[in-house]
Order: C-alpha cells, then sequence, then structure tokens
C-alpha cells in the first residue's frame, strides 16, 4: 500500500526530499541550543557582560537559523503534501472513467467519492507530518540523547527507561483501533450514500412530505459513525496521559537527582548549565515521543484510507478494451447469439436468458415490457457497458469484445434512462456528442430532436446556461437535449432507453419521423412504455422476466393476442377516455 501511494508523489519528490533535509538541519541547531544555554548559564558570575554578549549572540543566530530552516521545511512539507493529494485525486478519478458499470456497482458511487475525497486527505495529512515528523522524531531523539549521555550517563538513562514503556502503551492501542477505523469507513460509506440518495432524489422527499423520516435515518447513520469514532477517540485519548505520565516522572526524577548531584560535588560533576541543558534534552526527547504519538494517531486513520485508495487503484476492471482492438464498426448490423447475462457471478437469476436476436443495419425496433422485465439489460450489452455472462453480441459482424472501446461507443449512442446534462451552456453540453461540432451540426441535430423550437425562445439562446443536472429545464427539453446530444456522433446505431416518457405523443412522432427522414441508414432501438412510440418500428419486441416472449410487427402482435395486444388494447381505452 506505501508503495503504490509514494508512487503518486511523481513531480513533487524534490520538496519530498527537502523537507526532511530542513528538518534535519532544524533539529541539529535545536541540540546545540541547550549547550551554548549551559555555558552562559555557568558564565553568569557577574564577573563580565562581554562572554554573555557572545553567548547571547550565538544563541539568537541559532535560533534565527532554526526558525529558517522549519520554515522552508513547512512550506515544502505543504507543498508536497497537497502534490500527493492531487495525483491521488487525479489517478483515482482516471481509474473510475476506466470502470465499467459493473465496477461502479461493486465499490457504489458514495463510496468511491468518499475514497476521492476524505480518504485521500487524511493521506494528505499524515504525509505532511510524516516527511516532516519521521525525520525530526527520531534525529531528535538521537541527538538530545547523545548530549544527554556526554553530560551525564547516569541522568540520560533515565530518559531512555521512558521510551520502552511509551512503545509498548502505542502498540497496544493500535492493535484496538485498527479494526474500528475499518469499520468506521464503511459506516461512512453508508452516511454518504443516504445523503447523495437524499439530495438526488429532494424533489421526491419534499413532494411526499418524508422530511422528517430522511432526517430520523440520517441521524441514525450518523449517530452509528459518532459512537465508533467516540470509541476510538477514548482509546486514542490514552496515549496523552501516558505519554505525561511518563515525561513528569521523567523531569520529577532528573530534577531531584541532578539537584541532589550538583550540591554534593559542589558543580564538579554535574553544574547547574549542565542540569539546566538536561532538562531541555529531556523535554526535547519526551515532546519527541509526544510528536510520535500524534503521528501515530494520524497514520492510525491515514492506514485505512490508504487500503481503501490502493483498493481502488489496484483494481482491474472486469470490462477492458482489447490489444489492437478493431476501430471500424462497418455498419450497425446487430446479433445476439445464445446471450445470458447476470449483473453478479454468484446471482442465481440470470437478468437475460438465451436471448437470440438478428437486426439489420438501419432498421428501427421497438422494445416493450413491464418494469424488470430487462429492456435496459439487454441494450447496454450493445455498446458494451456489461459483458455478457453466457453467448456473443455482434456488432457490424464482430463480436462487441473484439472491439476498441472507444471506438464502438463513439458508433453507439444510447441515450440513457436516467437524463444527465451537466453545468454548462446548452452548446457545452450537446458539444459532449461532438467536441469539433459546428453551430450549424448542434443547431440540426437539436431540430431533429425537436429541441430547436424552445432553445430559440429562450433569452440567450443556445448559450443559455444549463445548471447541474439539468435543473433549471425540464423533463421533456432535457431529454429532447439529451437525444440531440446523441444525434451529433452520427452513430451508426441509437438507442432510445425510454427517453422520450416526458414528451407529449405529437413530439415524440415528430422526432420519430425525423429519424426515418434524416438518419435512415442508423439503427434504431427505441424502449418505451407507450406502444404509440414503438408502432410504427420495422419491428417490435416483448420481453418479459429477462425473455423475449413476442415478436413481430404490429399488426403481427396484434394478431398474436399476447402480451402486446393486452397493453395496446389498455392503453388505447385510456386514449379514447381522455
Amino acid at each position: 500500500m506505501i508503495k503504490k501511494l509514494l508512487e503518486c508523489v511523481g513531480e513533487y519528490k524534490k520538496p519530498s526530499i527537502l523537507t526532511p533535509t530542513f528538518v534535519g538541519m532544524e533539529v541539529i541547531l535545536e541540540c546545540f541550543l541547550p549547550l551554548i544555554m549551559a555555558s552562559l548559564i555557568d558564565h553568569m558570575t557577574g564577573e563580565s557582560m562581554g562572554i554573555i554578549v557572545k553567548y547571547g549572540m550565538v544563541l539568537v543566530i541559532l535560533a534565527m537559523l532554526s526558525l529558517s530552516c522549519g520554515t522552508m521545511a513547512g512550506m515544502y512539507a505543504a507543498t508536497a503534501s497537497c502534490g500527493l493529494a492531487k495525483n491521488l485525486r487525479q489517478q483515482l478519478f482516471f481509474k473510475i472513467q476506466d470502470y465499467s458499470f459493473g465496477d461502479i456497482d461493486l465499490f457504489s458511487s458514495s463510496s468511491l467519492v468518499t475514497r476521492m475525497t476524505t480518504d485521500v486527505t487524511n493521506v494528505q495529512n499524515a504525509y505532511q507530518m510524516i516527511i516532516r515528523g519521521a525525520v525530526r522524531t527520531p534525529l531528535m531523539m538521537i541527538f538530545s540523547v547523545a548530549m544527554c549521555m556526554t553530560i551525564n550517563v547516569k541522568m540520560a538513562c533515565i530518559f531512555l527507561a521512558m521510551i520502552p514503556i511509551l512503545g509498548i502503551a502505542l502498540i497496544g492501542i493500535a492493535a484496538t483501533v485498527f479494526p474500528i477505523f475499518k469499520r468506521i469507513f464503511k459506516k461512512y460509506d453508508a452516511l454518504n450514500n443516504s445523503v447523495q440518495e437524499n439530495i438526488a432524489g429532494i424533489r421526491v422527499v419534499k413532494s411526499f412530505v418524508r422530511e422528517e423520516y430522511e432526517m430520523k435515518k440520517f441521524d441514525a447513520a450518523a449517530e452509528e459513525v459518532r459512537q465508533d469514532f467516540t470509541f476510538a477517540e477514548k482509546i486514542l485519548a490514552l496515549n496523552n496521559p501516558v505519554m505525561m505520565l511518563c515525561i513528569n516522572v521523567a523531569m520529577i526524577l532528573v530534577s531531584f537527582l541532578g539537584a541532589r548531584m550538583v550540591i554534593a560535588s559542589g558543580g564538579s560533576v554535574l553544574s547547574t548549565g549542565d542540569l539546566s541543558a538536561l532538562i531541555t534534552y529531556g523535554v526535547q526527547i519526551l515532546s519527541s515521543m509526544m510528536m510520535l504519538s500524534f503521528m501515530f494517531v494520524m497514520c492510525s486513520l491515514a492506514a485505512e484510507s490508504g487500503n481503501r485508495i490502493v483498493e481502488v487503484l489496484d483494481h482491474e476492471s472486469i470490462l477492458t478494451s482489447p490489444e489492437h482492438g478493431v476501430t471500424e464498426v462497418v455498419d450497425g448490423s446487430i446479433r445476439f447469439d445464445h446471450v445470458t447475462f447476470k449483473y453478479r457471478a454468484e446471482s442465481k437469476k440470470n437478468a437475460l436468458t438465451n436471448i437470440n436476436l438478428n437486426i439489420e443495419s438501419g432498421k428501427t425496433i421497438g422494445i416493450i415490457g413491464g418494469t424488470g422485465s430487462s429492456k435496459s439489460s439487454l441494450i447496454q450489452l450493445i455498446s458494451r457497458l456489461y459483458d455478457v455472462t453466457e453467448g456473443a453480441v455482434y456488432v457490424g459482424g464482430k463480436d462487441v469484445r473484439e472491439y476498441d472501446l472507444e471506438s464502438l461507443r463513439n458508433d453507439v449512442a444510447v441515450v440513457l434512462q436516467k437524463n444527465v446534462l451537466f453545468s454548462g451552456t446548452i452548446k457545452e453540453n450537446l458539444r459532449w456528442g461532438k467536441k469539433d461540432a459546428s453551430d450549424e451540426e448542434i443547431q440540426h441535430a437539436c431540430q431533429l430532436a425537436q429541441a430547436d423550437e424552445f432553445i430559440q425562445q429562450l433569452p440567450d439562446q443556445y448559450d443559455t446556461y444549463i445548471e447541474r443536472g439539468g435543473t433549471n429545464v425540464s423533463g421533456g427539453q432535457k431529454q429532447r437535449l439529451c437525444i440531440a446530444r446523441a444525434l451529433i456522433k452520427k452513430p451508426k446505431i441509437l438507442i432510445l432507453d425510454d427517453s422520450t416518457s416526458a414528451v407529449d405523443t405529437k413530439t415524440d412522432a415528430l422526432i420519430r419521423k425525423a429519424f426515418r427522414e434524416e438518419i435512415p441508414n442508423t439503427t434504431k432501438i427505441i424502449i418505451a412504455q407507450r406502444v404509440s412510440s414503438v408502432e410504427d418500428a420495422d419491428r417490435i419486441l416483448v420481453m418479459d422476466e429477462g425473455r423475449i416472449v413476442e415478436e413481430g410487427t404490429n399488426e403481427e402482435l396484434l394478431a398474436l393476442n399476447g402480451i402486446y395486444r393486452e397493453v395496446y388494447d389498455s392503453q388505447t381505452k385510456s386514449r379514447e377516455v381522455e
């Protein structure tokens, strides 16, 4: 895990090296200060101010140099840690872009957001502390103990005796808190998922007056996180009293035994200045242990965060683009050959079972079926958003697994059931389909999608700003913009997954008419709940429980008197009543 994280330091290696370099210089300078201070105290005999001024000037110079080194170390540490965080977020984001829908389902979007924010911040803070403290703490302890040894070995042994006691305490605390942090982060994911779900569906929450229910649900999740964190913090809080106990015991022993030694020897074995230096070095040694304790707390938290980050970086997508994959889709023909599919290998039930289907290029195919009949699952296999479990899907005469993923998806435009617009102008959103699309191409695509009319009525027309998620346009307008965005790609296959549900029947008919006249060579697959949206298709598929149960033209399916006829009659009667 550490090796993987350090690979993300990248171009910030220089400040990462300079930080401990300056910290080392700072420590060395600080360790000379007590010795000079001891000499200054021993020369305070009242004989001359010259020697006092001399030592005073040396102390000021060393202090200023130490301050400068510390400042430089802090600046470089901030640069290195923030750079590491940037690279980590960048690598996580880039990795997620290569994930398939199945990979996203495996981690969950809320967990991935937590890993890119909270977990990266934990690692950033720990890294900044480590590149300073990991050098400062051992160096300060080594130099301070060495200086104590040069002054008085017996006194130095008092400080050395405290180190193993503190080490044992830290190890015991570590063994207890690591499992707790692991559990906490899973609950963090659940908490973030609750927040994300609530905000995304805030209109539904308000329309059903479910705010109180959502608040109770959130409060329960937050309380679980609080309880676990409180327990972990209580254990970590033991660091401080144990550390302070050791410091106080050590200082009392040094002060008492040192004072006796000064008095008994008349200053020949241990002078007043030496005792002062010993106390200062003792504070430095035990303060370093305090720093080590604080670093331990931060690293305990960051270790689990680091594992979660590396878990994402090391995860190999279950769906990858083949090396030297096919880059050209010849036409829009589609063939399903004994296709069976399930979302997880361990799932007992198939989403699709033994699908055999042949679609000629340029044809219009309608698909209807009840909720949960796996209509969306079927079309997601065409652009290889998921891989089949058994069988094969062919596009343009080749297995979709043989194609370069980017090339395949550039020729298969899918307007998914959940329409998404991004913050930016209408033009910027439509150029997602083709980044160099001209204004004329954009307008033509909008005319085909029946979006041009309402865009022209907007104050800024095609330069109108779309809020995040398209919240400032209606559902029908959003759907038409998403259809236009797909059309700009000029795909060989166009899939509309219930993408005209929010438009009226007249507009729906005009969109289908434009498809027939303007893109006759493009294979069109229309998933719909309304029979009127698919009745003029070349062929209609009726799906139920992951199988194609009926297939044919509108007239042929009506003659079968099956599911299609039942749906057709129910919707026709509804229209007559209206």
